[in-house]
């Protein structure tokens, strides 16, 4: 069924503020969620257990592979759940807390687990029952971590044994401490041509300028009203980044791939490049045409990142040559998120 429309008090938020199927596939709650913040945004196969709590700007998103989702199943503000398309789907099992601006990736959770704040996990990962990773974390592909322990770093490794109860005890911090997210002041829908999308729920303030083909996804912030936003054509910028200004401005070439819950400061990316997952663009920062930079990853201010390479570390440095596997990863990446946006902006207009 879909999430039925509130009978309640209006300030008691039970429906999310965006839900669109995809390929046909309307997301499926077992029941009405305890909360559903501002923003936040549910879309296509989805399975979200009953006493779901979903956060101000929390993500959902089951576009070419299903999500499930177990029973009182907590998702933070700003936080992103997704999927590999066409690879792999994401499972999470009963009583799992998410915090603040974290993503669950194309991977496996277990039961009571407890997922901090800027975490990232990544396709493939296995988290066992009882795990809690902890703040700032990186789970790299296909990792097997066994319940039973804390999980710090990137990538995340086991810091210390964990029971029942010290698990229950974190996740009872983490919700008491997610509060009731700042409303973001509003910005006119901007003016872009028919190849462009901009989600209902993303956030377009000042001097933005859109290329041709670009996709702005669910949950956004783009804040230009200190500097210019310039995004090229055909480039896709996913769920829950957020880019802010001050002075300089950002310039994103075409072609190029700025993945979930992204922070990118002043700084110029180059074309066909791909920014992954949870990483962080220091102000100043220079990135060359044809980049990978890893998820997770951050750069110093006035870094400059040289072609033709895969970036990865806190701060980035060079990890290996862009093989042809790699080159047409990106290449695909973007291919698929343009037929996302034309997608996605046929669901939205539906709804209008």
């Amino acid at each position: 069924m879909r999430c039925p429309r509130p009978s309640v008090e209006k300030d008691i938020r039970v429906t999310p503020d965006l839900i669109l199927p995809y390929d046909g596939v309307q997301p499926d709650f077992a029941s009405r969620p305890v909360w559903c913040g501002r923003g936040s945004t549910v879309i296509g196969a989805a399975r979200i257990g009953a006493q779901a709590w979903i956060g101000d700007d929390a993500v959902i998103r089951a576009d070419g592979q299903s999500v499930t989702l177990g029973e009182r199943f907590w998702l933070g503000h700003r936080s992103t759940v997704h999927i590999a398309t066409l690879v792999r789907g994401t499972q999470v099992g009963d009583r799992v807390t998410v915090g603040r601006n974290s993503v669950v990736h194309a991977c496996t959770v277990g039961s009571d687990v407890v997922i901090e704040d800027d975490v990232v996990i990544l396709d493939g990962a296995e988290i066992g029952d009882g795990a809690v990773i902890e703040a700032g974390s990186t789970v790299f592909p296909r990792a097997q971590l066994p319940g039973g322990y804390a999980y710090a770093g990137s990538p995340a490794r086991p810091k210390q044994k964990v029971n029942a109860d010290d698990v229950a005890e974190r996740a009872e911090r983490l919700r008491e401490r997610m509060g009731d997210g700042p409303t973001p002041p509003a910005g006119d829908p901007p003016e872009v041509e028919p190849s462009v999308f901009v989600a209902r729920t993303a956030t377009v303030r000042g001097r933005v300028s859109l290329g041709a083909g670009s996709t702005v996804l669910f949950c956004c912030d783009l804040n230009a009203e200190a500097g210019p936003i310039v995004i090229g054509a055909d480039t896709n910028i996913q769920d829950n980044t957020v880019i802010r200004t001050r002075g300089e401005g950002v310039v994103i070439g075409r072609d190029t791939t700025i993945a979930h819950n992204v922070r990118i400061a002043d700084s110029r990316i180059g074309a066909r490049s791909l920014i992954g997952i949870g990483a962080a663009i220091a102000p100043g920062t220079l990135i060359a045409d044809d980049v990978m930079l890893a998820a997770g990853a951050t750069t110093d201010p006035g870094q400059i990142l040289e072609a033709g390479y895969l970036w990865g570390g806190r701060p980035a440095r060079i990890l290996a040559p862009l093989d042809a596997e790699k080159r047409a990863t990106m290449i695909r990446i973007v291919e698929g998120y343009c037929r996302h946006g034309r997608e996605y902006r046929a669901a939205q207009e539906a709804l209008s």
